[in-house]
């Protein structure tokens, strides 16, 4: 794992499709064929507001996440980060 830099900007890969499902989301690459599933909401929100935050963390505290627990919710969008599922979004 890359680790996650919570002070930039990014974005989901556009090749990236998020289907919600009551359990969190289903998130397939479609360049990759890779299948992903999201299991806390609070980290899919995290995710769907990572296009409308300056960065991560930002995302992170929108989406309800505690400064105490961002640490773990940096892991898991590491995780995305290091199967192309997030990209860095270039200024």
């Amino acid at each position: 794992m890359t680790g996650m830099d919570l002070d930039r900007a990014w974005d989901l890969h556009p090749q990236v499709s998020v289907r919600p499902e009551p359990f969190g989301a289903l998130l397939y690459h479609f360049g990759t064929r890779r299948l992903t599933f999201l299991k806390d909401r609070r980290l899919l929100a995290a995710v769907q507001h990572l296009a409308d935050t300056r960065t991560a963390r930002a995302a992170c505290l929108a989406a309800g996440v505690e400064e105490a627990e961002l640490a773990r919710y940096g892991a898991a969008l590491a995780a995305l980060a290091d199967t192309s599922m997030l990209v860095g979004r270039t200024p």
